[in-house]
C-alpha cells in the first residue's frame, strides 16, 4: 500500500510541467501595498510559477478601503477582498489581505514584525515588493517594511514566536518609472507573453480599480469601454504599449536574442541589496521560467 502511495506521489510531481521529481517547489511571496499591486507588478511571473508547480502567495499590506471615489470603508474592503480572491483563482495562487487602512500605512515596528512572520511562515525562497521610491506613500512604506524585514527574517530573537528562516531569501523590487534618487535597473526580465491573457484576466477581476477608481482619479473615466473583451484590451493597451530597450536587453541576457526578439510582454525586477545576493546560477534556479543555458 505504501509503495503504491509513493509511486502515485512521484507520478503527480513528474506530471507537473517544469517541475522534475527531484525538484522541490519554490516558495514565492509577493508583497504589495494594495489588493491589486501584486497583480499589476508580478501577475505574469506569478502565473508562470504556478503553472510550473511552484507555490505563490500575494500579500496586500493594506485592505484597500480608501481606493474608490464612491465607496469606502468596510464595504469597499470586502469588495476588494472578493476581487482579489477571484484573481487568485485565475492565477493559481494564494492571496492574503492584511487589515491595515488604505492610505494610512506607516513603517511601524508592529507591521515589520507581522511581515517577518508572514515571510517565515511561507518559508520564502524569494520575495518581491515595491521599491521605496514611489508616488504613493503606501507603496513606499511597503517597500521600506519589506527591506527592514530582509535581514531580520533570519534572526531568532526577532519575532521569536515564529521560527527564523535558515537561509535569507533573495529580495526583488518590481519595476517602476521613478528616477530619483535612482532609476529602476532591470536585473532580471521575464517574458510573460505566454500568460499575458491570464494576467489581464486577473486584472479584470479588480473591477473597482481598473474600470472605476483608476479611470476616475486619472480623469479618463469616459474612455472606459463597455464590453468585457474591449475592457481587457483597453487594460492591455494602456499598461503595456511596448518593451523598453533596457528591458529588451535584459531579456536577451536571460533568453538569448531570438526569444527576446519575439517577446511581446515582459515583467522586470531589480535585486535588492538587503537579501541574499544571487549568482546567475541561483537566479536561474529562482526563475525557472528563464530556462537553462
Amino acid at each position: 500500500m505504501m509503495y503504491k502511495f509513493l509511486l502515485l506521489f512521484v507520478l503527480i510531481i513528474v506530471s507537473v510541467p517544469g517541475l522534475r521529481a527531484q525538484d522541490k517547489p519554490l516558495q514565492v511571496i509577493m508583497i504589495g501595498a494594495h489588493p491589486d499591486d501584486c497583480d499589476i507588478k508580478c501577475g505574469g511571473v506569478a502565473a508562470l510559477y504556478a503553472e510550473m508547480g511552484h507555490n505563490v502567495k500575494f500579500i496586500s499590506v493594506t485592505n484597500g478601503d480608501a481606493g474608490h471615489h464612491e465607496q469606502g470603508g468596510s464595504e469597499l474592503a470586502r469588495r476588494r477582498a472578493g476581487e482579489a480572491q477571484e484573481a487568485a483563482g485565475i492565477l493559481g495562487i494564494t492571496y492574503e489581505i492584511l487589515d491595515h487602512p488604505d492610505g494610512k500605512l506607516m513603517p511601524t515596528l508592529d507591521i515589520r514584525l507581522e511581515l517577518i512572520r508572514k515571510i517565515r511562515e511561507w518559508n520564502a525562497d524569494i520575495v518581491f515588493s515595491h521599491r521605496p521610491n514611489d508616488y504613493h506613500p503606501d507603496h513606499r512604506y511597503t517597500g521600506i517594511l519589506v527591506q527592514d524585514a530582509a535581514y531580520l527574517v533570519g534572526v531568532p530573537n526577532i519575532a521569536a514566536d515564529t521560527p527564523p528562516l535558515e537561509k535569507n531569501p533573495v529580495f526583488m523590487y518590481a519595476q517602476d518609472r521613478f528616477k530619483k534618487p535612482s532609476p529602476f535597473s532591470p536585473d532580471v526580465s521575464v517574458d510573460i507573453t505566454p500568460v499575458i491573457g491570464k494576467k489581464i484576466d486577473a486584472l479584470n477581476a479588480h473591477q473597482s480599480q481598473f474600470y472605476e477608481w483608476l479611470p476616475w482619479i486619472n480623469g479618463n473615466e469616459n474612455n472606459v469601454p463597455e464590453g468585457e473583451q474591449e475592457r481587457k484590451n483597453w487594460i492591455l493597451q494602456r499598461r503595456w504599449p511596448s518593451i523598453s530597450p533596457e528591458i529588451r536587453a535584459s531579456l536577451e541576457k536571460w533568453y538569448g536574442k531570438s526569444t527576446a526578439a519575439s517577446a511581446e510582454y515582459a515583467e522586470a525586477f531589480e535585486i535588492c541589496e538587503y537579501g541574499s545576493q544571487p549568482s546567475e546560477e541561483e537566479i536561474r534556479r529562482l526563475f525557472p521560467m528563464l530556462g537553462k543555458e
